[in-house]
């Protein structure tokens, strides 16, 4: 008996469960639910992207709280984050 197929098979059904797995974990857990972009909360080097004129992007913000720099957080959460500087804003603030 032949068990080349067999085993062909049980490699490639292996490799797309595999595949459909990491799949799965890059999606965002549902758990977790919806995220929003909120201007104005982020450390330093903390952003997440949009810090503004002559900086590239993720962690590049200048300053604490900084206005244009946005950080992902729970959807519904941010205009109700206190900062020293103010609330969060949905919107980029300006300085």
């Amino acid at each position: 008996m032949n068990t080349r197929p067999l085993s062909l098979t049980l490699v490639t059904l292996a490799a797309l469960t595999a595949g459909a797995a990491l799949a799965q974990s890059n999606m965002p857990d549902a758990k977790a639910g919806a995220k929003e972009r909120c201007y104005g909360v982020s450390m330093a080097g903390k952003n997440d992207c949009a810090a503004g004129p002559g900086t590239t992007c993720a962690g590049t913000s200048k300053t604490d709280y900084q206005g244009n720099a946005w950080k992902y957080v729970p959807a519904g959460t941010c205009t109700s984050m206190k900062t020293p500087t103010g609330m969060g804003s949905l919107m980029p603030i300006k300085s």
